[in-house]
């Protein structure tokens, strides 16, 4: 979703435009990479870990997006041109309701959560999670426990063998 809204953003903007957006998204990326490090936390219900992965999704875009446009030699970014958002786009219309949705509920220390992943991503978590003898929710479960993020903000998970 991040990205896909910094596409809607990008589109039609020159470099130096992109430029700017790399810069703030940057900050804004350091900021809440920091603010997790620290432990802070946000008013309302926004959680700390999702807000650094979403701004760094951003950042990543608009680098992206920058150097889509310095390589191709155009003034200007067109989503209709980047291959990429043209995929991403058919991938949101395959889905049933457009978007990736989720529905989350919370009882006790568990929580719930339901969400539609692109046609790909789907195929992909079922063959590795009927590879290991799990159902998708437990491979996944097993994949966000070893998420690290990094001090620039970036998201990563260090290789492993999921266990049944």
């Amino acid at each position: 979703m991040a990205r896909g809204q910094v596409r809607r953003q990008a589109n039609g903007l020159g470099i130096s435009a992109i430029e700017e957006q790399i810069a703030k998204a940057a900050v804004r990326q350091q900021e809440a990479a920091e603010r997790l490090r620290r432990g802070g936390s946000l008013s309302g219900s926004e959680d700390l870990a999702r807000l650094a992965a979403t701004w760094a999704a951003k950042h990543a875009e608009w680098r992206r997006i920058k150097d889509l446009v310095e390589a191709a030699g155009r003034d200007a970014y067109m989503p209709e041109r980047d291959a990429k958002s043209v995929k991403w786009d058919e991938e949101c219309r395959d889905r049933p309701d457009g978007a990736i949705g989720t529905q989350r509920r919370e009882r006790g220390n568990e929580v719930r959560t339901e969400l539609g992943l692109p046609p790909a991503c789907n195929r992909r978590v079922r063959a590795v999670a009927e590879r290991a003898g799990l159902r998708p929710d437990e491979l996944l479960a097993q994949l966000v426990d070893r998420v690290v993020v990094g001090d620039d903000g970036s998201v990563s998970v260090s290789p492993f063998t999921p266990l049944a």
